[in-house]
């Protein structure tokens, strides 16, 4: 029998939070990565099918068709198998599909490479976020999600670096060292894994009291002292809260009504809705093709692209980290809202100066660069809005019951709008030119409505919050309710938390 140290306080969060990142810097790395491998020549001369944009795009996007298919697997089995094991599925899956691209000589392994890589990404993708916020205190869970989502934009750059430090290796290394690398996120996850402690909430749904209540103790710092009064205080009202789900609980098929109490559809349907909004805001349009479309749309050198691709990563990861400042700070909505304004003035910018190079070519050079200002300003407006923000969302605001479900159909949302996005990049730019960036502008500036009339805000409200929020809020529009709106806790919620705690038990479950 191996025995792990049992890391407490701080240190439990430490290790939550590496084990979070590392998974999610795993995803971002794969999206710089393989932009870079599409223009690589020992990636080409291997795999020439490559440079029919059709083959191009299901190569990119049969990573987010598998991780879409991870995702309905996390969906089903994420509240049978719990959090941890849940990451050791995704884990072996995905280390499976990086050697598969590796050690590729054939297009189908690549593809069935990516669609395993993606598998393995969906469950992890699915799964972290809300194993985050489970065990995170309210004051800072955004902070925290926030922070391992960061990773992936770590990942991203250290990729896109990457990719510009071998572009002058023409042969079968430029691109098959890249893809292996990819290994180090999966062995990270693996170490520290076995350290962290299971969810106390999926213990709870479990009927496992005792061992909800060492988890719990182990993540507040007070595993020598098991009756402390806020440690018996968080777990009772996680108690409550939960009984009075498990009261009014349904089948899934019952649930797809938007009725009370709990409105587990309604809460769906935002979570996807954050998931969706992501995509269709452009970003794998750029991410996975921002290399190719610097070549043929702006008319910079393959090199160029690069170093415009790595300083661009860099950028983002800048905004990435202000992110992590903002996002308690302001709160999700105004987040969502002032990106998605500045977002679509971005591409509205970068589709005119793209049609006026194609009509002024004398002055294609200066408006090349303009161009390119748009598209990192993109990034920087993206980085401190839907990169981040979305994640954080879809794990806070399903019900305990269902946020395993929840984050699972919300990430599956993300994947299948991804896989929708990057098949049809290249042949969209191809086909409608500077008219495909006005599209993208059109859909962002389309999600300020649809936040600020729908969209409760999340920010320093506790999960069982959540619950109160939609078992008294009849209204789909929440604009003009300031207690769905406002940044900070509502009084009215902690003297409803104060009440759960006051009250008995009704049922009491035991390991």
């Amino acid at each position: 029998m191996v025995y792990f140290p049992s890391p407490c306080g701080k240190w439990q969060l430490v290790c939550l939070t590496l084990t979070n990142s590392a998974s999610m810097a795993n995803f971002g790395y794969d999206q710089g990565i393989f932009a870079g491998a599409l223009i690589s020549a020992g990636f080409l001369e291997i795999f020439p099918e490559t440079k029919v944009p059709g083959i191009s795009g299901i190569t990119s996007s049969c990573f987010s068709l598998g991780a879409f298919f991870g995702c309905l697997a996390s969906f089903l089995l994420g509240d049978i198998l719990g959090r941890k094991k849940s990451l050791y599925v995704g884990l072996v899956v995905n280390a499976i599909g990086v050697v598969l691209q590796t050690a590729a000589y054939h297009l189908p392994q690549i593809i069935i490479g990516r669609v395993l890589n993606g598998f393995g990404m969906g469950i992890l993708s699915s799964t972290c976020p809300v194993f985050m916020a489970e065990a995170s205190p309210s004051h800072i869970r955004g902070k925290l999600v926030v922070l391992g989502s960061l990773c992936n934009t770590v990942g991203f750059c250290i990729a896109n670096w990457m990719n510009y430090a071998l572009f002058d290796d023409n042969g079968p290394f430029q691109w098959r060292f890249p893809l292996g690398f990819q290994l180090i996120f999966p062995l990270i996850v693996v170490v520290i894994l076995p350290l962290t402690a299971e969810s106390p909430r999926w213990l709870l749904l479990r009927g496992r009291l005792s061992e909800a209540r060492a988890m719990l103790a182990r993540i507040r710092g007070t595993a020598n002292d098991l009756n402390n009064k806020d440690l018996n205080d968080d777990l009772i009202s996680i108690q409550k809260a939960l009984e009075k789900e498990l009261a009014v609980r349904v089948s899934t098929t019952d649930a797809l009504p938007c009725g009370k109490p709990l409105q587990n559809a309604r809460r769906l349907m935002l979570s996807c809705g954050t998931q969706l909004m992501q995509q269709f805001s452009g970003v794998n349009a750029l991410g996975y093709y921002l290399p190719t479309l610097l070549i043929e749309s702006v008319g910079v050198s393959s090199s160029y692209a690069r170093l415009l691709a790595g300083a661009n990563a860099s950028l983002y990861l800048g905004a990435a980290f202000l992110c992590l400042i903002l996002v308690d700070l302001v709160g999700r909505r105004k987040l969502m809202m002032y990106g998605s304004i500045a977002m679509g003035s971005c591409y509205l910018i970068a589709a005119i100066t793209l049609k006026e190079a194609r009509l002024h070519p004398e002055q294609e050079e200066i408006l090349g660069k303009v161009t390119v200002a748009m598209f990192f300003l993109y990034y920087f407006c993206y980085g401190i809005s839907f990169a981040k923000v979305p994640w954080v969302y879809n794990s806070e605001i399903n019900s305990l019951g269902w946020r395993t479900r929840g984050a699972a159909a919300a990430t599956a949302t993300n994947w299948m709008s991804g896989f929708v996005i990057v098949q049809f990049t290249k042949t969209g730019v191809d086909n409608l030119g500077w008219g495909f960036y006005l599209l993208f502008a059109g859909f962002c500036w389309s999600f300020l409505p649809i936040i600020f009339l729908f969209y409760p805000e999340t920010s320093r409200r506790t999960l069982e919050d959540m619950d109160e929020i939609f078992r008294h809020c009849d209204s789909l529009i929440v604009f003009g309710d300031k207690v769905l709106t406002q940044r900070s806790r509502p009084q009215k919620f902690i003297e409803t938390e104060q009440r759960r705690v006051a009250e008995p038990l009704i049922h009491t479950h035991n390991s």
